[in-house]
């Protein structure tokens, strides 16, 4: 068995095994994803210091693109949540709902949670005026939450969930309504 399949294996057992190391292991899980999301932030900050990079736009106009980024990441995220505490479940993979969801945001897109946090990251490093974290560090870390939700939670809903979630993934895109990244076949 592949380091792949054991992981899939692990993340399937916690998200349907006891309610108690569900519960034990989603604030841990959560804080950890939350530790990794802030160190790319700041390790942003630092190479834009270390790196010279002066700021990129003036000063209003960084204000007023950010702001609404802002709002609408920070909206979407809650908005998701609440969709998730709704029906027993959180965002946290080993804690999961105990069904698809796919009202609210999640009508629109699979991983509308993630497009939330993108669009926060983008946000933040325009209004800090920060070229790594706009050019290099956010798009890093959509590619590695895409990859890990390709390799790893996608097959992992699939095997929890079922012809539904088959379904809901081949009509709703990855994490913008329009977007890309649907599944085919």
């Amino acid at each position: 068995m592949s380091v792949r399949d054991r992981w899939i294996n692990l993340v399937y057992k916690a998200a349907t095994g006891s309610r108690k190391i569900r519960l034990m292991l989603t604030p841990i899980v959560g804080l950890s994803f939350v530790f990794f999301t802030i160190c790319f932030i700041i390790l942003s900050f630092f190479i834009d210091s270390l790196l010279g990079l002066s700021d990129f736009l003036p000063v209003p106009v960084n204000y007023l693109i950010s702001v609404p980024l802002l709002v609408v990441g920070l909206s979407l995220v809650f908005w998701s949540v609440v969709n998730f505490l709704k029906v027993k479940g959180t965002p946290v993979p080993f804690n999961p709902p105990p069904e698809l969801v796919a009202s609210g945001p999640y009508r629109y897109a699979r991983n509308p949670m993630l497009g939330g946090l993108f669009t926060v990251m983008f946000g933040i490093g325009v209004l800090c005026q920060s070229i790594s974290l706009v050019f290099f560090f956010t798009p890093l870390f959509i590619l590695i939450n895409v990859v890990e939700l390709k390799l790893i939670e996608e097959p992992e809903l699939e095997m929890r969930l079922g012809k539904p979630y088959i379904d809901y993934r081949k009509k709703t895109p990855m994490f913008f309504p329009g977007g890309k990244f649907r599944q085919s076949g």
